[in-house]
């Protein structure tokens, strides 16, 4: 697996009050999100790159408000029909 290695202000943490493992984690889970919402990953690799199970990726998108779930309505009548 590759690694990616992003400078940043030593002091943005304390600026936004959290810690530099705190920022670090967030900014991880935010770029795997916005890939994921672009289309460019899909949820399981995006959550290989936040570091979490996909589960628990797909229950935080809110958090920067991303869907988890995207469907057009054809999609949505489909899977409300009664009687399938």
């Amino acid at each position: 697996m590759r690694t990616l290695s992003v400078k940043y202000p030593e002091t943005i943490p304390a600026t936004i009050n959290v810690s530099p493992e705190t920022f670090e984690e967030e900014a991880k889970m935010a770029m795997a999100v916005k890939l994921y919402e672009l289309g460019r990953l899909t949820s399981g690799q995006a959550a290989a790159i936040a570091g979490i199970p996909r589960v628990e990726f797909l229950l935080q998108c809110h958090r920067f408000g991303a869907a988890s779930v995207e469907w057009n309505n054809e999609e949505l009548e489909n899977e409300f029909k009664v009687g399938f």
